[in-house]
């Protein structure tokens, strides 16, 4: 794959389109189930979202998630709600203080993140494409080029940047890529990793409040883009080889224009291949858990500089308490 950084209306990278295999089950057979490891991983990144959003508004989709994997809705987020000190951990897996980003606002200058990402790791381990959607102008500051990562960024500069429009453009890749001509190089599959970023419901909150009508209808189309971003996996045939997680950088509470006062208690959910079924999670949790966990998705070893950790309760293949005991010796 040529280095290329495409940085237009939203982001996405190095989209690799399998034939369509119908994932729908012949008359008569059960329906097909998630298999034991992931290929593919999508992380959903939403903004404004807690178990007090389900009151507000329903989001069916984010709720079948939680009840058919593993799940938790108090993770920690980090010092800083702020979307780009946030988003910059659960990429290094490092909380603020370490990998050094405070700003909130892409600043040229400054350049990009010196730490690795999930990004770096997931090319170390043999070239593993990413595909990323950021809906703000500040995430261009993670927006590294990279041989195997492509990026789309989109945000209220862009007053037709919506989650509906960022479905579009995913499907717009995929159609493209499909064509044989592509975005200048070979496309021959769906990406190991698809990012989307959904920030909707904390610009809502922020603005309208958190009761308010606008709030409501955000987390609507927040959770519409996650099915259909579902639906596109299915008509691929890849959705029961992928695992889905589906965390928030902030949760509600804001008062408008003060987005640090936000609740720091966010959903954390992993559901699909590999992850049990309807499992409350125990364990303490962070965001920055992310990427270690992600990696364990898809059966990568974590690196050690790293302060995120995979959270090893959630997969239906974990260590017995035993074996984890013993190798502790």
């Amino acid at each position: 794959m040529n280095l290329r950084l495409t940085i237009l209306v939203l982001t996405l990278t190095g989209l690799l389109v399998h034939r369509p295999e119908s994932e729908a089950a012949p008359q008569g057979h059960p329906a097909p189930q998630p298999s034991a490891a992931a290929d593919h991983v999508i992380l959903f990144v939403l903004e404004g979202v807690d178990r007090q959003s389900l009151k507000t508004g329903p989001m069916p989709a984010l709720s079948r998630l939680a009840k058919e994997g593993a799940a938790t809705w108090s993770a920690g987020t980090v010092t800083s709600s702020s979307r780009l000190p946030a988003m910059a951990s659960l990429l290094t897996g490092l909380p603020v203080e370490k990998h050094g980003i405070t700003w909130d606002t892409f600043e040229f200058s400054r350049g990009y993140p010196r730490p690795p990402t999930i990004f770096d790791y997931l090319d170390l381990s043999g070239g593993r494409d990413s595909a990323i959607f950021f809906m703000d102008e500040s995430l261009y500051q993670l927006a590294k080029p990279e041989p195997y990562t492509d990026y789309q960024v989109c945000g209220p500069l862009k007053p037709e940047c919506s989650p509906d429009r960022l479905v579009s453009y995913i499907k717009q890749y995929i159609r493209k890529a499909d064509s044989g001509q592509g975005y200048g190089h070979a496309i021959l599959a769906l990406p190991h990793l698809l990012v989307v970023h959904l920030p909707d419901g904390a610009r809502a909150g922020i603005e309208h409040g958190w009761s308010s009508g606008s709030y409501r209808t955000a987390l609507r189309s927040v959770d519409q883009a996650m099915e259909s971003v579902l639906a596109i996996f299915k008509n691929h045939g890849l959705l029961t080889r992928t695992t889905v997680f589906v965390t928030s950088l902030s949760g509600t509470g804001a008062a408008p224009g003060q987005s640090t006062t936000a609740s720091t208690l966010v959903p954390w959910i992993a559901s699909g291949a590999g992850i049990k079924h309807g499992h409350a999670i125990h364990q303490p949790v962070s965001i920055v858990d992310t990427g270690a966990t992600v990696l364990r998705a898809l059966r990568l070893e974590t690196h050690t500089e790293w302060d995120s950790r995979a959270i090893e309760e959630i997969f239906r293949d974990a260590p017995s308490v035993a074996t984890i005991a013993t190798k502790g010796r």
